[in-house]
């Protein structure tokens, strides 16, 4: 006689009649094919066992990776998103005074950056008051600034879009706030022929916010719409 309980009928019926019940319930079949292993004994390799170990350890995977795709995906919309809000609230300013206050107010708030600085390089130093009214906003450097900050000194080539971790007390372009900054994404911009060159810098207290790994496609399309503004007030 075996010491074994028998399955009831009923209990046998329910499940023939719906069996895709228990194929997709894991714990269900993992517990199945655990009891088949322990009949079997330890001396029969189940290759059927191992093959369906190995997919399931693949369809891990392959979930894991959908899932990062999605929220690769839905990051990259969300930043478009934020860009396209920013390019748009920029362009409502009808005169420059309120363009450049705009960028350290409610477009950085749209970029959820903490600082945003204007530079611009100039051959002489002027003391143009409308600078120093915008102070917190704009910057004038010597010529060669730019290049000089980027590369840190360094005989280097100059990119476009610069996306660092900034060390504590060395956010020197951020003003006020340039003890807490510790990332920036530096956006060298062409103002044109004849022009010197300028440059965006965007601070973020998160040392995390921008960092070399990250993608620079937004900011680049972000730097272009503002050169083109820039070159309209400029003229």
């Amino acid at each position: 006689m075996s010491s074994k309980p028998a399955m009831t009928d009923q209990l046998r019926e329910k499940i023939m009649s719906q069996p895709d019940v228990i194929l997709e319930d894991q714990d269900l079949m993992r517990a199945l094919i655990a009891a088949n292993e322990r009949s079997m004994g330890g001396n029969i390799v189940d290759l059927r066992g191992i093959a369906m170990e190995r997919l399931e350890a693949r369809l891990e995977r392959l979930e894991d990776t959908h899932r990062n795709v999605i929220a690769a995906a839905y990051e990259n919309l969300s930043g478009t998103n934020l860009v396209h809000r920013a390019i748009l609230r920029m362009l409502d300013a009808t005169e420059f005074e309120t363009f450049l206050r705009d960028l350290d107010g409610e477009v950085a708030d749209i970029l959820r950056v903490d600082s945003i600085r204007l530079v611009l390089e100039s051959g002489q130093d002027d003391g143009d008051p409308a600078i120093e009214r915008l102070g917190n906003v704009l910057t004038v450097r010597q010529q060669g600034f730019i290049d000089a900050y980027l590369t840190g000194g360094r005989d280097a080539p100059v990119r476009q879009i610069t996306l660092r971790q900034v060390p504590e007390g060395r956010a020197e372009l951020h003003g006020d706030v340039s003890d807490w900054i510790r990332s920036e994404a530096c956006l060298k911009l062409d103002f044109g022929p004849g022009r010197l060159p300028g440059m965006l810098t965007l601070g973020a207290e998160d040392p995390h916010q921008f960092n070399q790994s990250q993608g620079t496609d937004l900011l680049a399309f972000f730097a272009g719409v503002f050169e083109r503004t820039m070159r309209r007030w400029l003229s």
